[in-house]
């Protein structure tokens, strides 16, 4: 990506390139003719999870992006896909979060549970998408291991 010399406007073609992919990839679904949820992020039940919790030392590490594989909370699930690529009503805050990451700044690390050999999110999901969209391969995480 070609830097533009203003941020807010690397931050607008960053969010608009996301969720031009995230379209494409909604057409291919269609064409596929696959069902229209597995557009969405998965959304994951407490109980389940706490059935599948992983025996793994809690505490703040780096984890996979790749290893993030679903939601606890239902209404984001609408706003990411599984590729934690964003909808148009994200725009705002995934764009202050892209902009505070390109400037440097220390963000919170993002909190997940963990269920087998993946995670599921509790809260990040906008840094996440951010990560992702800037090539990140891992993000620091808060596990919580049960």
């Amino acid at each position: 990506m070609l830097a533009t010399g203003s941020h807010h406007i690397d931050a607008e073609r960053a969010f608009a390139r996301a969720t031009r992919a995230r379209r494409r990839a909604a057409l291919v679904r269609r064409i596929r003719r696959q069902p229209a949820d597995r557009g969405r992020l998965p959304v994951f039940d407490e109980v389940c999870v706490s059935l599948h919790r992983a025996v793994r030392r809690a505490g703040v590490r780096e984890i996979p992006l790749s290893a993030i594989r679903g939601t606890l909370e239902p209404s984001r699930a609408a706003q990411f896909d599984p590729e934690f690529r964003p909808a148009g009503i994200a725009r705002s805050r995934w764009q202050r979060v892209w902009l505070a990451e390109h400037r440097g700044a220390t963000l919170p690390p993002i909190s997940v549970v963990a269920v087998g050999d993946d995670y599921v999110l509790r809260d990040g999901h906008h840094r996440v998408s951010v990560a992702r969209a800037r090539g990140a391969l891992t993000i620091d995480a808060l596990v919580d291991a049960g």
